[in-house]
Formats: C-alpha cells, sequence, structure tokens
C-alpha cells in the first residue's frame, strides 16, 4: 500500500514548523475542517500530535482515493474519512470550530477564494479560527525572489494562479466576520496566517 500513496516533498519539510502553530492556536479546539487536504499527509501528521482534534479532511474528489490512502495507514481514531469538498459546490452541515488549509489560495482562481471566505459562516462556529499556510505578498510586493519566481511559475501554469495578497485577502476575511489575530514567518518565504470570527459580526 504505501508505494501507492502520494507523496509531497514539501509537506514533511513544512508540517513541524506548521504543527507549532496549531498547537498554539488550535489549544482549545475540536472540530478542524482541513480545506484541501492534497496528500493527506498533513493531517496524518497533525492528527496524530493533537489526538484531541477531529481532522477532517477534503479536496475535490480525484484527490480522495490518496488521502484515504494515508488514513488507513496511520490508522488514526481521529481522522474521518475524507469527503468531497471544491469551494464552489456544496459544503459540509456541520459547523466547525477550527479551518485549516495549505497552499491553496494561490491554486485558486480569486472567486474560488472570495467563495471560500463566503461559506466560511455557514461552515464555522461563531468563535472559530481560521489558519491558512502558504505565500503571501505585502502593499504588493513580493517578500523573496523566490517568490517571485514561484508566482511566474505559477502563472505559466494558469492565469488565475498568482501568491494572494494580504491585504486583499484581510478585506474579504473581514467582510465574512474573520479578523487577523496572528501572522507568523514561516520556513521557506511562507507565512501562518491567523484569523478568528467575532460572533458580534455574525
Amino acid at each position: 500500500m504505501g508505494a501507492d500513496k502520494p507523496h509531497a516533498p514539501s509537506c514533511e519539510r513544512n508540517r513541524d514548523p506548521i504543527l507549532e502553530v496549531l498547537r498554539v492556536h488550535f489549544a482549545d479546539r475540536h472540530n478542524v475542517l482541513e480545506i484541501g487536504s492534497g496528500t493527506g499527509q498533513h493531517a496524518v501528521h497533525f492528527a496524530g500530535a493533537m489526538p484531541q482534534l477531529v481532522w477532517q479532511c477534503t479536496d475535490r474528489v480525484e484527490n480522495l482515493p490518496g488521502i484515504q490512502l494515508w488514513l488507513d495507514e496511520a490508522r488514526l481514531p481521529n481522522t474521518p474519512a475524507p469527503i468531497e469538498l471544491d469551494v464552489s459546490g456544496a459544503w459540509p452541515t456541520q459547523r466547525y470550530d477550527a479551518v485549516f488549509s495549505a497552499n491553496t489560495l494561490h491554486i485558486m482562481a480569486w472567486d474560488e477564494v472570495e467563495q471560500l471566505f463566503d461559506h466560511l459562516a455557514d461552515a464555522t462556529t461563531d468563535d472559530a479560527k481560521l489558519i491558512v499556510y502558504g505565500p503571501f505578498n505585502y502593499d504588493g510586493h513580493y517578500t523573496s525572489d523566490s517568490n517571485a519566481a514561484f508566482d511566474q511559475w505559477l502563472q505559466a501554469r494558469g492565469a488565475h494562479m498568482r501568491i494572494r495578497d494580504a491585504e486583499a485577502v484581510d478585506a474579504i476575511a473581514d467582510a465574512a466576520g474573520f479578523k487577523l489575530v496572528d501572522d507568523i514567518t514561516m520556513p521557506a518565504n511562507n507565512r501562518c496566517r491567523v484569523w478568528q470570527r467575532q460572533a458580534w459580526l455574525g
């Protein structure tokens, strides 16, 4: 089975720095919705390290079998079967008090990023936390030459792909009732940006 599992080397490199952030911000959380679980490697690592969390993997339908291979091998009690989630389609009816997503915003089209935040009000509890890992631009500028090169590579793959401006993401998060509470420098010119839902904003 192991030879058939999908594998992303970047997950092995970034999983422990991300886990340090999750240990702080998800310490009092219970149900995590992961948007775009990819291979499933992150889910297995984080759910294994934080057994108090029920970690719900999601992705487009074509990625679910690979995720299931990782979950089957790990046999963790807190990782239910992955479910299909395309941000433009139907979302789970359960409400989650935590949402995590890694390396997704620059792959989605901008209207899909907007739809993601639009759906969060119905998918989360009133005090939910959202953590997004990946590269961001600030004040319209790249934070490194490597991010500039990565952005060129993304746009060569698809015109809808690009590194997102932090301020633009904050604006749609704010409109959805999520306030930025932390912005953490990560290895390889990435960030972990943390928002918390403000119940008084609905």
